[in-house]
């Protein structure tokens, strides 16, 4: 395996984020596409059978990346491929389509006490918290595995942590600012194991108006072990950037099976202590699962589901994935309820108490607002699901057992509600967990199955992941 392979590297280009297809491609955009796929899906000048075929080999590499990242196979580049590629990323190879990987059996360290030393430190923040920062990510695998760490304040360490601008002693130049973020490579003789972060970026402690040093060094730490990428879009190893509370922080499921796989679980856990369990990334094949909430956002459906969403457009059949927060990060990290008003042309979020309202992808000016802004009475502390009806421009809000009627133009509730859902909703019981209205249906999900109406009328049951497509249909 090459050292450029070894080499991981955080693109930190400016997060774009589109609220559907884009259809207008450019010329930058497309040399900035082929840039992209050679760097991380080995696209080559090459000639041959395909070629002749009428097959090019970006066509091809365009549907490799957009079968990892979960995105409509086409070929063609469009505004959604184009939408991933620009998301901060790390810069090691994504062409293996799998969940944990690693570099390979012989990219492992042979002995599990680790030393590493930070030889400077950045202006953007104290000592103290560079510190902190560098060695809360290392607990982070610490806490998983047989690996301890130590630090030493001289001579040479396992993993040597510098940060550095432009060329700063290694074949892998930084860019200035907007470029790379930080780069680590796989353990291995000589600069094995060690990381450099770009002075150019803005690293913080804790804010997400900047990139998190913590989050980055935990990442890149990660490869410092052995790890490569993950297809799944909530592990911390996946290849895009993503803000964290770090002091909420716990290692996914994903992270936790990939670093055990090359050195086994941590065998001195103190079992007097209880960890909090590693979070999974829901499957949107698990037929079982319930779902917080779904709502339409200009033509696309959006399925909510603790801290992640599958957005399914019209013309794809494989829903992508992602972090909420990565789509508005102004939002709250999980959801009770959500719609969209064709009235105002915007989402609405809910949890507990409070509603978010974006338009696009910008939090409103003004939100979050408390839920009494919509008329509901003080005792209504959280709502269970919601939907928008275009027919008479009202919007349907589920609590419990009831639901509410809210005049869209007017902004104000209507007269005589709550009233019971199975007053409306025939073949309806118990709670309503989520509501959307798609193409002139219905669809009232409770728990697992979705009761499909039109004009209130009762067609069929179906199971909560009908609009989820995947492998198990």
């Amino acid at each position: 395996m090459s050292l450029s392979y070894s080499l991981s590297i955080i693109l930190s280009l400016a997060l774009t984020v589109y609220c559907g297809p884009v259809s207008q491609i450019n010329v930058n955009d497309e040399h900035f596409a082929e840039s992209y796929l050679k760097k991380f899906f080995n696209l080559t000048e090459e000639t041959g059978p395909s070629t002749r075929r009428g097959v090019s080999p970006v066509s091809r590499k365009l549907s490799e990346m957009q079968r990892f990242f979960g995105l409509q196979i086409t070929g063609m580049l469009d505004g959604d491929t184009m939408a991933m590629m620009k998301k901060p990323r790390c810069g090691v190879p994504d062409g293996k389509l799998a969940r944990f990987s690693t570099f390979g059996r012989y990219f492992k360290w042979q002995k599990n006490s680790l030393t590493y030393r930070i030889e400077n430190y950045t202006p953007d923040m104290s000592v103290a918290e560079v510190d902190d920062s560098i060695e809360r990510a290392l607990q982070v695998w610490a806490k998983v595995t047989p690996l301890r760490f130590s630090r030493i304040n001289s001579g040479t360490a396992d993993i040597m942590i510098s940060f550095g601008r432009q060329s700063h002693s290694d074949y892998y130049p930084f860019d200035g600012p907007g470029g790379t973020l930080a780069h680590a490579f796989a353990p291995s003789p000589g600069i094995g194991g060690d990381a450099h972060f770009d002075e150019d970026e803005t690293f913080t402690y804790r804010s997400n108006r900047g990139y998190v040093l913590f989050m980055v060094a935990a990442h890149e730490f990660g490869h410092s072990l052995g790890l490569s990428h993950s297809d799944d879009a909530g592990a911390l190893m996946y290849p895009t950037y993503t803000y964290r509370d770090p002091e909420r922080f716990v290692l996914p499921r994903d992270d936790v099976n990939g670093i055990q796989s090359i050195y086994g679980p941590n065998t001195d856990k103190d079992p007097s202590v209880e960890e909090p369990l590693p979070p999974t990334t829901p499957d949107a094949c698990d037929s079982t699962m319930v779902l917080d909430a779904v709502t339409t956002l200009r033509g696309e459906m959006l399925f909510f589901k603790d801290s992640f969403f599958w957005r399914s457009y019209p013309q794809s059949s494989t829903p992508q994935q992602s972090l909420i927060t990565n789509f508005w990060p102004d939002a709250p990290s999980k959801v009770n309820a959500a719609y969209e008003s064709r009235h105002s042309d915007k989402v609405f979020l809910f949890k507990g108490h409070k509603v978010w309202a974006f338009s696009g992808y910008d939090l409103v000016r003004g939100y979050p607002k408390r839920l009494t802004t919509f008329g509901f009475p003080r005792r209504v502390r959280k709502i269970d699901a919601a939907l928008y009806d275009a027919e008479s421009g009202k919007t349907l809000f589920f609590v419990g057992s009831t639901y509410y009627s809210y005049n869209e133009a007017r902004k104000t509730m209507d007269h005589g509600f709550p009233k019971r859902v199975d007053q409306t909703f025939s073949g309806l019981n118990g709670k309503v967990t989520a509501a959307v209205q798609y193409r002139g249906f219905t669809y009232i999900y409770n728990g697992p199955y979705i009761f499909e109406y039109r004009s209130r009328t009762l067609n069929r049951v179906l199971r909560n992941n009908f609009f989820l497509a995947c492998s198990y249909f």
